[in-house]
């Protein structure tokens, strides 16, 4: 294959100039043997899964690897593909010219001992000695005589009659006990979807038209910075951009009217303003019909009659107030007749289609589902799922919901029956944002994975605007996202699932090949772990064995695991304080809303000091002895003094963090220096200095085209160099299927 040599039999891939071959896996091989097969033409990871993991369920992180161990043993660069391409979104394909070698070509060649074989230790008078290879006959010898072929024959039927009769005895003795196979999980079945964008990028938020023969949803078109609104039918046809954003602004949130006629969204100006804008569906002059907050933009439906919208609650200057109706025609606002409650944030609000109810998600992202009358009322709670909803949509009967959630750091759909409660897996990987057309079952939705690797971003003199460097860490074709730097800023752990599935990793930065992973725990991925002052153990929430979160401590020195004894059902941080005896734990109020407790560890039970409520995230500023932390229900950072005295609680910003960014900040531990992680169309990492009046201000562009992971970045403890998981590939596209009645079953009980 080009300039390399490929031995089959024992998986050996020799490079020009290499010093020994290098053996690749039997899987690296197979994938390998298929792109041969198929050589000039694209082959599709779906198609290299099929071929290569018949019978299993793998991810698409095999392929990633085997891609990734053959470009290794071909000794290609990676910025210059000459043995394999990656065709973004659809696969890869063979470049090398291929040339089968007789056999006797092949074993005459010299072999090395490849990376992974034991090198022999046999005398030197032995090693020398050549054994010349059998040349192949010019014609193939007969194996047997007949009668030898047919006891062969007679003996493999009788092997095979056999095995037959011993799996079908143990199929009827196993199969009432054997748990039921999901349809959607089944091997070789086909996928019950079609992808039907395949551009380049981002297509996010898709909505549908009531026959569901049209799409739209937010993506960026060819030569311009920001999103607009694109359509295109569901049959995959080349998309029209709908909308025109001007400069900074960005259209984003599309949503199909009932009558088919116009699409509502938002156009949004970062830090100018939000405006609620209608257009026709086959395109025409934009209407502005409401504003809105540019820091936490709106969640918004149409009303069942299309004379209206419905909004989820909203951030005004007089405060949050509940879900609202804007009138299209006289662009009044009116209030839903419901009691909100304090605290409570009701989003993503839906009218059936039967114009019975109203659902809505509430207090995200710790959300459950609620509904009330849709002509107003008393709000009931329709599930316990204390999930992270990325998206729902009812399905025509009005009796059934889609939504996506994520769940360990992926997302996946389930379809819920509000009449039994019961929820179901469609078994889609990766997907969420589920529309539904109005008038028949068919869904599309979002399909997206992306791929995050670790970087360090060493600072200059960012008064004088000096040139920053970027560092990628610990290379993988993983997902490795929350890196978090220990106070003496030699240590680091982060989150990975490079080993198969999600795991906690450490190193000691001074020595890159200490890299290895904590034995003993899974670690959430919505919250990074905690370090303690003296560097010597890190604190992490993540789920048991029965699915429950729970917080260990782990001493990385060591490996040594910890679990901790927090009196509490439902943990989702854990962040350690100066004072070893007190530890600080964020957790689910059963409400879907959030409090900060104080424990004093030294009593068994644990002693909760005191609480403050309304907290998504926290961290220690040990440079000035407080605490700080997001809200809920509000934009904008808070301090306290570390014991949570009710006297100390202030505001510090009014603007930043914004809602869906609340994760997106850190403070210096030795300099109390506070950074916020923004994006814009021009620069997707924008790091900014906030929260500090007596510095002054600071705008980095840490790199303009890859997004950074959501749930959070790490600054060195002097605030010189930042650890952040950027996008190494990070597409999405539009997938839609029909969907198939569900049967009838009657199960009472809401969902638990």
């Amino acid at each position: 294959m080009g300039e390399c040599l490929v031995d089959i039999p024992l998986r050996e891939i020799r490079a020009p100039g290499a010093r020994r071959p290098r053996r690749i896996t039997p899987k690296s091989m197979g994938v390998l043997l298929v792109l041969v097969e198929h050589a000039d033409r694209v082959v599709s990871r779906d198609a290299l899964l099929t071929e290569v993991w018949p019978d299993t369920l793998p991810t698409d992180d095999v392929v990633t690897q085997a891609i990734t161990q053959l470009r290794k043993a071909f000794d290609e660069d990676r910025g210059n593909p000459r043995y394999i391409e990656t065709i973004a979104k659809n696969g890869y394909r063979l470049l090398a010219e291929v040339e089968w070698l007789p056999q006797e070509s092949a074993a005459s060649t010299h072999h090395e001992p490849a990376d992974d074989v034991e090198i022999s230790t046999a005398p030197a008078a032995l090693i020398d000695e050549r054994v010349e290879p059998v040349p192949l006959p010019s014609h193939p010898r007969p194996r047997g005589t007949w009668r030898s072929i047919v006891g062969v024959i007679a003996l493999v039927i009788g092997l095979v009659g056999g095995l037959v009769w011993w799996s079908l005895a143990r199929q009827t003795q196993s199969q009432a006990a054997a748990p039921a196979v999901d349809p959607a999980r089944a091997t070789n079945t086909p996928r019950p979807y079609r992808l039907i964008t395949s551009m380049p990028g981002f297509e996010l938020a898709p909505t549908l038209s009531p026959d569901a023969a049209m799409v739209a949803y937010v993506a960026i078109p060819d030569g311009q910075r920001g999103t607009a609104i694109l359509v295109q039918t569901t049959d995959q046809t080349p998309p029209r951009q709908l909308t025109q954003p001007n400069g900074q602004a960005e259209d984003s949130a599309p949503a199909w009217s009932p009558d088919g006629r116009s699409i509502a969204f938002l156009r949004l100006e970062p830090g100018v303003s939000c405006r609620v804008l209608v257009i026709a569906a086959n395109g025409g002059a934009e209407r502005e019909v409401g504003s809105c907050d540019s820091r936490n933009p709106p969640t918004f439906d149409w009303t069942g009659d299309g004379r209206g919208l419905i909004f989820g609650s909203m951030w005004t200057p007089q405060g949050i107030v509940g879900m609202r109706v804007l009138d299209l025609a006289s662009g009044e606002w009116r209030a839903v007749p419901y009691q909100p409650g304090a605290g409570n944030l009701d989003l993503s609000p839906r009218f059936s289609p039967d114009g019975r109810w109203l659902v809505f998600v509430r207090n995200s992202p710790q959300g459950d589902f609620w509904r009330l009358p849709a002509e107003g009322g008393k709000a009931e709670r329709l599930s316990h799922l204390s999930a992270d909803v990325r998206g729902w949509d009812w399905l025509p009967d009005s009796r059934n919901i889609l939504f996506g959630r994520m769940i360990d750091g992926d997302t996946r759909m389930f379809r819920l029956d509000l009449d039994t409660g019961q929820a179901r897996d469609l078994g889609i990987e990766s997907a969420q944002a589920p529309a539904v057309a109005a008038a028949r079952p068919a869904a599309a939705f979002v399909q997206r994975k992306p791929y995050f690797g670790l970087f360090r971003v060493v600072l200059g003199d960012t008064s004088q605007g000096a040139v920053h460097v970027v560092d990628p860490l610990f290379p993988s074709s993983a997902r490795d996202i929350l890196p978090t730097i220990a106070p003496d800023a030699h240590q680091i752990v982060f989150v990975s699932d490079r080993s198969g599935s999600t795991h906690l990793w450490w190193a000691d930065m001074n020595q890159p090949d200490s890299l290895r992973m904590l034995q003993g725990v899974q670690p959430g991925t919505r919250y990074a772990p905690s370090w303690s002052s003296d560097s010597a153990r890190v604190t992490v929430v993540g789920p048991d064995a029965e699915g429950r979160n729970v917080v260990h401590e782990i001493v990385p020195a060591s490996g040594r695991v910890t679990r901790l004894p927090v009196p509490l059902p439902d943990p989702i941080q854990a962040v350690q304080l100066p004072d070893p005896h007190r530890l600080l734990v964020l957790a689910g109020t059963g409400d879907g809303r959030l409090s900060l407790n104080l424990f004093d560890r030294r009593l068994t039970p644990w002693r909760l000091l005191t609480q403050l409520a309304d907290v998504s995230e926290v961290r220690v500023d040990g440079a000035r002895n407080r605490l700080l932390f997001t809200r809920q229900t509000e934009a904008g950072l808070w301090q306290s003094d570390l014991a949570l005295t009710p006297a100390s609680v202030r505001r510090i910003d009014d603007g930043e963090p914004v809602a869906d960014r609340y994760r997106l900040w850190d403070v210096a531990t030795e300099t109390g220096e506070l950074r916020y992680l923004d994006q814009q169309p021009t620069c997707l990492s924008l790091l900014r200095r906030i929260a500090s009046p007596e510095l002054p201000p600071s705008v980095l562009c840490l790199d303009q085209s890859r997004r950074s992971a959501i749930n959070g970045f790490s600054l060195s403890p002097r605030g010189d160099a930042v650890y952040l998981a950027l996008a190494k590939w990070d597409g999405a596209d539009i997938g839609y299927m029909d969907l198939p009645e569900e049967p009838k079953t009657f199960v009472p009980g809401w969902l638990n």
